[in-house]
């Protein structure tokens, strides 16, 4: 099969990665890719905003498989556009890319379907979210309505941040995608990420993580796209996978039939695990970034064999196996992210970090060459992900890599998979 990967962070590094291992493949090709993904794939100078270019690309190449790894081309009817031309594509219509693509879509879709989520209000303008926000009280959440690259959301612990969120917002912080913002009920408990392989009709659950959202260790400070994240995540015991299988997932494959817009791809279900159960916070339409990484390392089987059976409404006949091994990964993010990351510094040493009994492998999110320099070339830039017998385990082998890397302008949280660690300590 000939392959074209879409994406360039370390999401589609760890994708290339694993499609690269598959017997069925030809050839692969990713647009625009970065060094990581070249090692994997033959790289092509493509926007991934220009529809039609990718579409002839695809059929000049004899593409059998589009897989699409970023949200916003899925929100932005990429895989419709692929459709059309007659391209098989892994990934939703921008119709289903709307759970992802508007929160107060996916809001009052759970409302219209019963499904477990925190109340809310969703406003088009400011004075009415701040009179909102006055009536339930502080801890509140703020999320802008659209896509805002993982850093549209606050979780404000007094009003004052709320109302100051909701003024970013409508002041244009998060452009179009803070036109209309959702204000919604904190939800104590512990965050989780459970995932499904979709066919239109069928689930099949594909792995759950724990991500680490926020920059400081102790989970402080700004949210970002992802500090780091390990799999499997404890608090989704098997019982619990069930209700959130019965409870949400399988609620929201027959709305979303129901509505003529059955949902294709990777459904992302990020959970809050509290006394009452599993709730949903929200929906991602593609695998999660770092979550992607920690998934692909433990994933047994075929990944390209799993990806056309959800194109061809085959996941019924299926099933996922997964290594034993509990799989980590760091995040080394350039200083200043996420408001202003720094970027051109040189990263040397990554080659020599990993060896060659596969426990350890770096993903590259945000780098470019320079001749034979490898750069830093975003906020979140490279992954260092192992594999353990335990979450402690793998946790020690990322961060032995991770000091290996001779990078003094990126930084780190060091206490990736704390509650896992933690679990484990108790159990002795």
């Amino acid at each position: 099969m000939n392959v074209l990967l879409i994406g360039s962070g370390g999401r589609e590094h760890a994708l290339a990665w694993k499609i690269a291992a598959s017997p069925l493949l030809t050839k692969l090709y990713a647009a625009p890719g970065n060094p990581g993904i070249s090692e994997e794939a033959e790289c092509v100078p493509l926007d991934i905003a220009d529809h039609a270019a990718i579409v002839a690309f695809a059929r000049d190449n004899r593409i059998d498989l589009v897989v699409v790894g970023p949200e916003a081309p899925l929100v932005a009817g990429l895989a419709d556009d692929l459709a059309s031309a007659g391209i098989r594509v892994f990934g939703p219509s921008a119709d289903a890319a709307r759970l992802e693509g508007s929160k107060g879509f996916t809001k009052d879709f759970c409302a219209r379907y019963n499904i477990p989520t925190a109340a809310y209000g969703r406003f088009n303008n400011a004075p009415k979210a701040k009179a909102y926000a006055r009536s339930v009280g502080a801890p509140i959440v703020v999320k802008a309505d659209g896509l805002a690259a993982g850093k549209g959301v606050t979780v404000a612990m007094t009003l004052e941040e709320a109302l100051d969120a909701i003024d970013q917002c409508f002041e244009g912080a998060f452009g179009e995608a803070g036109a209309e913002v959702v204000v919604e009920e904190f939800l104590e408990g512990e965050e989780a990420s459970f995932f499904c392989l979709c066919d239109g009709q069928n689930a099949l659950p594909f792995g759950t993580a724990q991500d680490h959202k926020r920059v400081g260790e102790g989970d402080t400070g700004p949210n970002t796209g992802g500090m780091g994240a390990y799999s499997p995540a404890p608090i989704l015991s098997d019982d619990m996978v069930e209700r959130v299988m019965a409870e949400i997932v399988r609620p929201t494959m027959i709305g979303m039939a129901e509505m003529g817009t059955p949902f294709v791809g990777v459904l992302f279900v990020g959970l809050m695990i509290g006394p009452d159960g599993p709730k949903l916070i929200e929906y991602n339409v593609r695998f999660g970034d770092p979550e992607c990484q920690v998934l692909m390392m433990r994933l047994k089987d075929d990944l390209l064999v799993l990806m056309n059976a959800a194109v061809d409404g085959q996941l019924g006949h299926l099933s996922v196996r997964w290594r034993d091994d509990a799989a980590l990964t760091v995040v080394l993010a350039a200083k200043g992210y996420p408001a202003a990351p720094e970027k051109g510094s040189q990263i040397v040493g990554v080659a020599d970090a990993v060896g060659d009994d596969g426990v350890a492998k770096v993903f590259h999110a945000g780098t470019r060459l320079d001749g034979d320099r490898l750069l830093a070339a975003g906020g979140r830039v490279l992954n260092v992900t192992a594999l353990g017998e335990t979450v402690s385990q793998a946790q020690r082998r990322a961060y032995e890599t991770v000091d290996l890397i001779d990078w003094p302008e990126g930084f780190c949280r060091r206490d990736i998979g704390w509650r896992a660690v933690e679990r484990e300590a108790a159990k002795g």
